[in-house]
């Protein structure tokens, strides 16, 4: 039996891991070990391992690394303390071949301690860009550090492959983030009102923003200059918890206070996979800088108006409105969002991530891979001259 140890660090990658997680479990001959960190473990933000236990998941191993810190210093230290903890887990919990996705920190912290253990790394989500955060560079640090590399689009399959990973290594899956909207029978907006006591008649604006990274400083202006923008909306606004990033503990604490002020507006830790994207189908507009606005969006024809260069670079379909941050850029965008016009041109929309059949692709993959030594030795891949990569 093929041991699967997958890495899941916070509610944002369980939830686009579980089509994955559900096709491990079901296989015969696969057996799936989680290895739970990050976010999950901390109280602060809803201690999300809790709801991994109940949808039945045996977790192999709990590595403590965050500290109560979003500053740069803890932010590395936390790095830190991930890899020691991984290492330590791995020495225990070895299992063949590693799953990662993304590019959060705390990801790169447990490949790292892989290296040395030889333990093979398939990646999810690689090759994309991300030019406002750091993430970008841990995504394809990752990359270099994997041997498999399961790619949403034909283009970030170009890109892997530019930084040169052979080819065969390289899996245009799309984004298994997706399967669960084939899967999951979504949530009405009567129950999302009953579950979460919020009153979503109305126009309903889903407000998703985290710190980018790489402007960490300007957080606080950033997140006062989106909450005035949003102050005299004529909407229900649901606010979701950002990432335990550089300065995200400031937009904690200024979207508290906003909500403190305004009745409309409501400030949800943890929605779940389940809650989140049922909250997607019944918003009119879906406004921050979340990679859930370029990714999954698309698949409701959300109109999302994606602030910032958090996510500058990523393919997105015509349902993203690209803006800066200042109040006017934003503002501007939600009225450009809202209008009739804009909402009707997105019939038919297709989402560039996939269709929803990313799991097993995945799976089938994991299954065939050849483990021996010629897997886990790469030679740089550079194409030959002339031809197109």
């Amino acid at each position: 039996m093929r041991t699967i140890g997958v890495i899941t660090t916070a509610r944002s990658d369980y939830g686009i891991y579980l089509p994955v997680l559900r096709r491990i479990q079901a296989e015969p001959d696969l057996k799936l070990w989680l290895f739970v960190t990050g976010m999950h473990l901390s109280p602060e933000f809803g201690c999300t391992v809790e709801a991994i236990e109940q949808d039945g998941f045996e977790i192999v191993e709990r590595i403590e690394m965050l500290l109560s810190s979003d500053s740069p210093e803890g932010v590395a230290k936390s790095m830190g303390l991930g890899t020691i903890g991984f290492a330590q887990a791995y020495a225990r919990s070895r299992p063949d071949i590693l799953l990662a996705l993304g590019d959060r920190f705390e990801m790169h912290s447990a490949v790292t301690a892989a290296l040395p253990f030889n333990i093979p790394v398939a990646h999810i989500h690689g090759g994309e860009l991300t030019e406002g955060a750091i993430d970008d560079a841990v995504r394809h640090s990752i990359t270099k550090m994997s041997h498999l590399h399961f790619v949403a689009t034909e283009t970030y399959a170009k890109r892997v492959i530019q930084m040169g990973e052979d080819p065969w290594r390289v899996v245009v899956s799309g984004a298994p983030g997706l399967d669960n909207l084939h899967n999951t029978p979504l949530l009405s907006r009567a129950e999302l009102e009953e579950i979460y006591d919020v009153d979503l008649q109305g126009a309903v604006f889903l407000v998703t923003y985290h710190p980018a990274t790489l402007q960490y400083k300007q957080t606080e202006d950033q997140i006062d200059t989106l909450l005035s923008a949003l102050a005299a909306a004529d909407a229900t606004l649901v606010f979701t918890y950002p990432n335990a990033d550089t300065s995200s503990r400031v937009i904690i604490e200024r979207i508290c206070d906003f909500v403190d002020e305004h009745p409309r507006a409501h400030f949800l830790v943890n929605m779940g996979t389940l809650g989140y994207l049922s909250m997607m189908s019944c918003a009119t507009v879906m406004i921050g800088n979340s990679s859930s606005g370029i990714i999954e969006a698309a698949s409701f024809n959300l109109p999302v108006v994606n602030i910032g260069n958090r996510q500058k670079g990523r393919v997105r379909g015509y349902n993203v409105i690209d803006v800066g941050c200042t109040g006017r850029e934003i503002l501007s965008g939600v009225e450009k969002a809202t209008s009739p016009e804009f909402q009707e041109a997105l019939d038919g929309l297709v989402n560039p991530y996939g269709n929803g059949h990313a799991a097993e692709k995945i799976i089938d993959r994991l299954k065939r891979v050849d483990l021996s030594r010629d897997f886990i030795v790469k030679h740089f891949y550079t194409a030959p001259e002339g031809r197109e990569i």
